[in-house]
């Protein structure tokens, strides 16, 4: 990533809240309509299968509410009880969020997969009802996973990174959980749709059992991978390299720092950042006059979209500074 893309990054974030927003906005939509319509089917015809794409779906639904939780606490100004801003509250409602897919989507899934596994099989309803919810779920599913995979490439692309890269590091916690819930949701398609045709060419219950365990395991590992990736936000998720060296660059190029000997930067939200710098101030002040100075160079990089909270203290005389390419000189 270069200052180009750095600076770019802290553009969009006026307008990336309200774009993820709406791309949980999508979602929540979709996965309502589905849940209920593959509650239906899997009422009507009994298919393990299709109990889990209506587990997947229901716990989806749930999802995206404490998502769109996550969007507003987040967005909350900071104040003197929260000097850093509320940007880790999105990683609380979030986090949250995943463990219900873990909970309600993945274990009801594999549990009851497993029940049918080890029952005596019933009849078979009609699979031609099952087959048309999937293929409005395919339609639906794939319209919210378009405008998420739309706002990642985006970013990604603004970023010079790998879209996929770019979902799996982002600190938009909530992109991240809609973009991997939709991919989730439409390989889950895939499965139950396979285990029902199996259940109905060879006439063994059993297929569509499996296919409910295998939609629970596919739930079960995003779950974990969603819920190991907010907890690493939660505490204190650091920067790249790179993006340290970004940080350090921008800070370098204020008319008031002549060096910098210390730089720690982790994340406080979403594209928000908390920065800790030892720097050496243009020019050689008295103390009082230097900490005045040194408030209203914090002031001045806190303007930054992407600075939430900058901390700079005097920089030991004996200790090398820092360079552009965040190495001591």
């Amino acid at each position: 990533m270069d200052v180009e893309a750095f600076e770019a990054e802290a553009r969009d974030q006026g307008g990336g809240s309200g774009e993820s927003t709406l791309t949980v906005v999508i979602a929540l939509g979709a996965n309502a309509l589905l849940a209920m319509a593959k509650s239906v089917a899997a009422a009507l015809t009994g298919s393990a299968a299709m109990v889990a794409e209506a587990a997947h779906s229901w716990s989806d639904t749930g999802n995206e509410v404490f998502l769109l939780i996550a969007e507003r606490s987040g967005r909350r100004p900071r104040d003197a009880q929260h000097p850093r801003g509320y940007g880790r509250q999105t990683y609380i409602w979030s986090l949250v969020a995943a463990f219900g897919l873990f909970s309600a989507g993945a274990m009801v899934s594999i549990w009851h997969g497993v029940t049918d596994l080890l029952s005596e099989p019933g009849d078979a309803g009609s699979f031609t009802i099952n087959y048309v919810i999937l293929g409005i779920s395919v339609l639906l599913e794939g319209s919210s996973f378009f405008q998420a995979n739309r706002q990642v490439h985006g970013k990604a692309r603004t970023l010079g990174l790998h879209p996929f890269r770019y979902v799996s590091r982002t600190s938009d916690s909530t992109l991240r959980a809609v973009f991997f819930e939709d991919a989730s949701a439409l390989i889950g398609i895939a499965l139950a749709g396979g285990a029902i045709a199996l259940h109905q060419a060879t006439g063994e219950a059993a297929y569509d059992a499996c296919g409910s365990i295998a939609v629970g395991l596919l739930l079960a590992v995003v779950a974990i991978f969603l819920m190991r990736r907010n907890m690493a936000y939660l505490l204190g998720q650091g920067l790249s390299q790179e993006m340290q060296r970004e940080v350090l660059r921008t800070m370098l190029e204020h008319p008031e720092i002549e060096r910098i000997t210390y730089l720690h930067v982790e994340y406080v939200g979403p594209s928000r950042l908390f920065v800790v710098a030892a720097v050496d101030l243009v020019g050689d002040d008295r103390e009082g006059q230097l900490a005045l100075r040194f408030r209203r160079v914090e002031a001045d990089i806190e303007r930054s979209d992407l600075i939430e909270d900058a901390v700079l203290t005097p920089a030991p005389p004996d200790e090398p500074a820092l360079t552009a390419d965040g190495l001591a000189s």
